[in-house]
């Protein structure tokens, strides 16, 4: 077991180096920012009244659920302990200046994101059950004509399957059950049964039904969350302004040693904190392009625009607010990568009165962890589907539940490396179509706007 554990360690230290994923994920997404030169900042206002107030279908559209469902469908799938313990662990090992990349990497992340989206409803299709099928595998295998757009679509589907066990169940459902034992003393296997429970009251019903819950779950899961970081920030005002200059100044100069914390140098802030905003926002893995598929939408392009704002809210913001609550209250200086898991915890802890600040974390954990846990049951699903047909969705649904209880009762620390592995597998292929196809996300979203978007608020939002 251990000769397996270091094999799969090793594999993910290559494939998460700096010299594959890492570069190529950044510099994909700052060539297609280039290449629709920023469209991430010149329609970030019409981009967020499509997601946010404009919020209705469009008239005569196609697809199961709202774009804004689709929306947080993703959100719930990305949004989750990354956004606590991804963040520390960052901090921890490239230092304050991390923060700034992983800034970097959400920018540039949100045009990527947008061209998946695009790809996943450009190429999307009806299965068997009449629901709306799309993402990486549809667009890389419609896309890409001959044996290599097969073969891509293949490898990208199956990579998606083994994710969908390993960062998207078993993993999120360990951490929730360890950390509401640690917490509040409660049986890991009794909060497991809890959890399966209602996860498999959601699967079952499918996107539908977690489009209907992620849509007023999500929304809420994030203010709150956001409201405890905002009072860590309140009560430690002062320090907010050198916290913002920490990591706009460490992001070029490295950090040196203070406290329990051993310094880290500019290539570590660089290496951990795209690699860590990466994991946190998964633009570049294709998963984005999946949830999008299933959207009413008239135009590939308004949902792409609808879905790169799930980009912004997961890296702009939500790590935004648990950074800064890391910083301001010095917690990142009490040790290194081990105790690195305790940081949001202990900056919640010192920054707010009371015992709130542990509480408050582990509720962001255990919603987080559970809607991760719908998100990625339906882009399992969908790769099942794209493999083996319609006929396996309810075996694979199953397995998918049955998976969540054993991840929460079990020691899984392979399970982890063995995700990053199936995580990186998955944005190989999602990248070289994304490379592939740009010419077309670029002719049809100039056509687009020359045309003029139909609906939309005043001609300021346009420019």
């Amino acid at each position: 077991m251990e000769s397996i554990e270091d094999f799969l360690s090793d594999v993910s230290s290559f494939v998460w180096g700096p010299w594959l994923l890492i570069p190529l994920l950044l510099l994909t997404g700052l060539y297609l920012t280039i290449l629709l030169r920023g469209i991430q900042f010149r329609h970030f206002k019409l981009a967020f009244w499509l997601a946010f107030i404009k919020r209705s279908d469009d008239p005569g559209s196609e697809g199961d659920i709202a774009h804004y469902q689709a929306l947080t469908t993703a959100l719930a799938a990305t949004v989750g302990v990354g956004n606590i313990a991804g963040v520390a662990t960052a901090i921890a090992l490239g230092g304050p200046g991390a923060v700034f990349w992983m800034w970097c990497t959400g920018l540039v992340g949100m045009a990527t994101k947008y061209s998946e989206a695009f790809l996943g409803v450009r190429f999307r299709r009806k299965d068997a059950a009449g629901e709306q099928s799309g993402g990486p595998m549809h667009y890389l295998r419609e896309g890409i004509k001959g044996r290599l757009g097969w073969f891509l679509g293949g490898f990208f589907a199956i990579a998606g399957v083994f994710a969908s066990f390993g960062i998207g169940n078993m993993v999120q459902a360990n951490t929730v059950t360890s950390n509401v034992e640690a917490e509040w003393g409660l049986h890991t296997w009794i909060t497991g049964i809890v959890l399966t429970l209602v996860s498999a009251a959601v699967i079952v019903g499918g996107i539908k039904v977690i489009g209907r819950i992620t849509a007023a779950f999500v929304p809420i899961m994030i203010v709150l969350y956001i409201l405890g970081a905002l009072g860590v920030l309140a009560f430690n005002l002062g320090e907010l302004p050198g916290a913002v200059g920490l990591i706009f100044s460490d992001a070029f100069s490295g950090t040196a040693a203070t406290g329990g914390f051993v310094g880290a140098g500019i290539a570590a802030a660089i290496q951990y904190g795209v690699a860590r905003g990466i994991f946190s926002n998964e633009s570049g893995l294709g998963t984005g392009g999946i949830a999008a598929a299933a959207a009413k939408t008239t135009h590939p392009v308004r949902q792409a625009l609808v879905s790169m704002t799930q980009t912004f809210i997961d890296t702009l913001v939500v790590v935004s607010f648990t950074a800064l609550a890391i910083i301001v209250t010095d917690a990142w200086k009490i040790g290194g990568e081990a105790e690195a898991a305790t940081f949001t915890a202990y900056a919640f802890d010192e920054g707010l009165p009371g015992d709130w600040g542990s509480v408050i974390v582990t509720l962001g954990v255990l919603f987080f962890a559970s809607s991760t846990i719908l998100g990625w049951s339906y882009y399992g699903e969908r790769c099942t589907e794209y493999l083996f047909g319609r006929q396996a969705v309810p075996l694979y649904r199953v397995v998918f539940i049955g998976m969540i209880y054993v991840g929460s009762v079990s020691t899984i620390t392979a399970v982890w490396n063995f995700s990053d592995v199936m995580n990186g597998l998955m944005a190989l292929p999602n990248l070289v179509g994304l490379l592939i196809l740009s010419p077309l996300v670029l002719r049809e979203t100039r056509a687009y706007f020359k045309r003029g978007p139909q609906e939309e608020p005043s001609e300021a939002l346009k420019t």
